[in-house]
């Protein structure tokens, strides 16, 4: 990537912000903070944006799922839109995996423009024209990752997830955000298939290691992270809390009431501590943590967290600092 030599002394302004908030992720016991607060609104995102001390200098990518045709989940152009002024950011995204209404560039755009991102935001479909491979740390399953090829354009990354269940995964968050969100057509089958094949529809005939799935997401988020140069900013909005995916046209109606937004610099913590956070959750009437945690378990999808914590993407050990207080 190229930079002048004002964003790059800005970008290792952010290195050395970075470096001394998490101040070795991998060490056993270092313990990475993650903010929260319980307020779902714009101002509430720059609020913690403004928390993590780092600045998303340059040329950003926000990456955020826009949502399958028919989802009304997804986190809104509204929502997020004084964040993304605020840095200056792009909202970038790659094609699906899936017969859906974003897995060929032409169905993409269209539901980009029906969910109304590009009326008021630059919207980038990274892998509109090409892909890149980008290596991979962790060479359990994948020998690289596939991603799209604009990601080259981008200084930093603001990891804008929503936070909530996965028919596959089990959860979605930053990890998730970061791997298949990241990943090109080719690199979603590459990773579904535990590094079987990037070819459709044959990866969908390989996807019976679980785990190796979840590995694999791992990987993925971390080989972006490294490409990157560290400089990604983790957040995750809980709201609209279904067991499904914003990737499902037709996603079940979340039983448990939204909870918060909460950001980090350390992925694996942040992951960590919504999903602490959701299965600590007192159930009553009309806000049921039950489901979310069958779905989160029955597919192993903490797995994915722990993975991401042994290949040195971050740590499970976190300080929650409420910024409502």
């Amino acid at each position: 990537m190229k930079a002048t030599t004002t964003t790059m002394a800005r970008l290792l302004m952010f290195v050395a912000a970075w470096m001394l908030a998490t101040q070795g992720l991998t060490a056993e016991a270092q313990t990475s903070t993650v903010y929260f607060t319980r307020e779902i609104s714009p101002e509430s995102l720059v609020k913690i944006y403004h928390a993590l001390g780092v600045k998303a200098t340059g040329r950003v990518a926000v990456k955020i799922s826009t949502g399958e045709g028919g989802n009304n989940h997804y986190l809104k152009p509204t929502l997020i839109r004084n964040l993304v002024d605020e840095v200056g950011g792009t909202i970038v995204e790659c094609c699906t995996a899936y017969g859906g209404t974003r897995q060929d560039v032409a169905s993409h755009w269209r539901t980009i423009h029906e969910h109304g991102f590009d009326s008021i935001f630059a919207v980038d479909i990274m892998d509109e024209y090409d892909q890149m491979r980008i290596p991979v740390q962790d060479h359990t399953h994948l020998h690289y990752d596939i991603v799209g090829g604009h990601l080259a354009n981008y200084d930093c990354m603001i990891n804008l997830a929503h936070f909530k269940g996965h028919a596959m995964g089990g959860y979605g968050g930053v990890l998730k955000n970061a791997s298949i969100g990241v990943a090109s057509t080719a690199g979603k089958a590459y990773i579904h298939s535990a590094g079987y094949t990037d070819q459709l529809p044959d990866a969908w005939q390989h996807i019976d290691d679980q785990d190796g799935f979840l590995e694999s997401m791992a990987a993925a988020a971390q080989a972006v992270h490294n490409y990157m140069g560290g400089r990604v900013i983790y957040i995750n909005v809980m709201n609209n809390l279904s067991v499904d995916c914003d990737c499902d046209g037709h996603p079940a109606s979340p039983e448990l009431q939204d909870m918060g937004i909460m950001a980090s610099l350390d992925p694996v913590a942040l992951d960590w501590a919504c999903v602490e956070m959701v299965f600590n959750h007192q159930a009553q009437p009309g806000d049921d943590n039950r489901p979310l945690i069958e779905r989160i378990n029955s597919r192993h999808g903490t797995h994915t967290i722990d993975w991401a914590e042994k290949i040195g993407l971050g740590t499970k050990r976190y300080q929650l600092v409420n910024i409502d207080q």
